[in-house]
Formats: structure tokens, C-alpha cells, sequence
């Protein structure tokens, strides 16, 4: 069974759980959408700095062209909203943990050009719509694929944690929506 097979199929419980979490927010409700983002931004740069602490770069060399952080920054602070405190950075220690980790954020990128379409024109939404999604999903599937990994199980339990974030900052902020 390849990496990315092990992966969607241990860790499709957490995909539901947060999909369903982050289905709750009416991202065409601008508070909604504002919890929505900040929800994410609790997550998404702790990630990121854990990945390339983790050697991310290594493993995908145009990795700075797929760090998001920034754009959900100024998504956030287009719409007058503050960056809320960040979570905890998970501990990616091996190539394994460091691929589990990265398929949750670039598989988020495929559910946000899908959650994109909810947000209305007026307001930004970079963060959901970044560029080159087809190739660059392509890309990273293709890397996944030819991952070295024989233990599938560090990555899984790597991804579960990243879900788990998600999971996490999504109820904080869906308690906080009016």
C-alpha cells in the first residue's frame, strides 16, 4: 500500500470529523467566514514552521511557493479582524511524520478552492484560491508516492495530530461565532 493510500485510508475518520466541523461555518456570513479563517490561522503557521523545522524543503524544493500563512494573514487582516494565538507546533522528528503533517495542509488546499466558491466577491479570499492548485497537487501526490516510507504508521499518526488541530481550533472559534 503506498504512503498517500495509508494516509486517506487511516486518517479518513479525521477528514469527515473536520470536514463536517468546518461545513458549520456559513462562509458567506462575514463572521462566520472571519471565525472560519481565524480557526485556521490558530493552525496553519504552526504547521508550517513545524514542516520546514522538519526539512520539508528537502523533500518538495518549491516549498516556499506553497506556505499559505501569509496569505491567510492578509485575508484576516483585509476584513479588520485580529490573528488569534497560535496552537501548539507538532513535533515532526522523521521524513515519515514530516509527509503525514504536509498531506493534511495540501489536501486543505483542494477543500478551500471548494469552500472558495461559498465566499462572496467582496471579500478576500486568497487564502482559498491559491494558484497553480492542479500541478502543484500533482506534484506533491507524485513525491508522496515515491516517499521511501516502509512504516506508514508515523505519518498516519503525524496527519491524525494535524486534523486534531484543526479540530481544535475550529470549536473554539465556531463557540465564538454570534
Amino acid at each position: 500500500m503506498s504512503l498517500r493510500s495509508a494516509l486517506r485510508a487511516q486518517t479518513a475518520d479525521c477528514h469527515a470529523a473536520v470536514d463536517t466541523l468546518f461545513g458549520s461555518f456559513n462562509l458567506s456570513r462575514t463572521q462566520d467566514y472571519k471565525a472560519f479563517l481565524r480557526a485556521h490561522a490558530r493552525v496553519v503557521p504552526s504547521v508550517e514552521d513545524a514542516l520546514e523545522n522538519g526539512g520539508i524543503g528537502r523533500l518538495l524544493p518549491d516549498w516556499p511557493d506553497r506556505r499559505r500563512a501569509h496569505l491567510l494573514a492578509a485575508d484576516i487582516l483585509k476584513l479588520d479582524d485580529r490573528l488569534p494565538g497560535l496552537l501548539p507546533q507538532p513535533v515532526l522528528r522523521c521524513e515519515a511524520a514530516v509527509w503525514g503533517a504536509a498531506y493534511v495542509l495540501e489536501g486543505s488546499k483542494l477543500g478551500g478552492a471548494l469552500l472558495a466558491k461559498a465566499v462572496p466577491d467582496h471579500l478576500p479570499s486568497s487564502y482559498l484560491s491559491p494558484q497553480g492548485l492542479n500541478g502543484v497537487m500533482r506534484l506533491f501526490m507524485d513525491r508522496l508516492d515515491a516517499s521511501k516510507i516502509d512504516d506508514p504508521s508515523v505519518a498516519v499518526a503525524a496527519a491524525r495530530d494535524v486534523f486534531d488541530l484543526f479540530l481544535k481550533a475550529g470549536q473554539v472559534e465556531l463557540e465564538a461565532v454570534p
